[in-house]
């Protein structure tokens, strides 16, 4: 929508998602996600940790019941959605202010770690890697046009990876 703040947050989840049903049925999920900026310091030669953000995030339906499925405490996630700030008043009759997300998109950070999905494969790559054939010389390409000759690596080829 025109006008809204979307912002992207890496970090950690804090705490297990913690889901609930509305009344008429909608499920909406709750976690916070804590982000922490590293600092270099020039002077000490060392990398430290700044303040770190805390941001409640909120996610709706199918996405809320993915999430607490899939995530869990410690994990890094990357959350995209719209920032909203709300004002209440505290037990102390203080005026506060706070930021939420209303997230869009959630979603594992493969930065420090290896993601498997239950999606299954095709069969090239279901199974184990299948060897190399063993490499015979190069027979001279004496008289062989540029064109013919075999590649000299072999081909990237774009579609499955298996990620280990």
């Amino acid at each position: 929508m025109t006008g809204e703040t979307i912002v992207t947050v890496n970090g950690n989840l804090v705490a297990d998602p913690e889901i609930r049903f509305t009344d008429t049925g909608t499920a909406v999920a709750r976690f916070r996600v804590a982000s922490t900026p590293r600092i270099y310091d020039r002077s000490a030669g060392q990398w430290t940790d700044g303040e770190s953000l805390f941001i409640t995030c909120t996610v709706w339906r199918g996405v809320a019941e993915h999430v607490c499925e899939s995530l869990q405490r410690g994990m890094h996630v990357i959350v995209q959605g719209r920032l909203r700030q709300r004002t209440y008043t505290d037990r102390e009759g203080i005026k506060r202010t706070v930021f939420d997300l209303d997230a869009d998109d959630v979603g594992l950070s493969l930065r420090h770690r290896i993601a498997f999905t239950d999606r299954t494969l095709p069969p090239a790559l279901a199974g184990p890697p299948a060897p190399a054939p063993p490499r015979a010389a190069p027979a001279p390409a004496q008289g062989v046009p540029v064109h013919e000759r075999a590649p000299s690596r072999p081909q990237r080829h774009g579609g499955w990876a298996r990620i280990r």
